[in-house]
């Protein structure tokens, strides 16, 4: 009993040993396009080994290289349609 307990202590002190893998910001690969398309064919081929926030990373920094600074779409203002709808049923 003792020992199957030690063995259950030893395995948990074990598991929380193990590091996070680091992942890439979103910044450095935007700035470095090889690396991210071929963390893009990682992702594609083999998404749960490399990781779901390392994919999430890739996917903004495509977003971001693609879109640029997100500038907000201002359309121009149309002309009065009211005014020229008047102006066409006068006589």
């Amino acid at each position: 009993m003792n020992k199957l307990f030690l063995l259950g202590v030893v395995a948990l002190v074990l598991a929380g040993c193990g590091k996070p893998v680091p992942i890439e910001s979103v910044e450095s690969l935007v700035a470095n396009p090889a690396r991210l398309k071929e963390l893009r064919a990682q992702c594609k081929a083999h998404h749960a080994k490399v990781g779901d926030a390392q994919c999430n990373a890739v996917a903004e920094a495509t977003r971001r290289r693609f879109m640029g600074g997100g500038t907000p779409y201002t359309p121009a203002q149309a002309p009065a349609l009211e005014a020229s709808a008047a102006q066409d049923k006068a006589p």
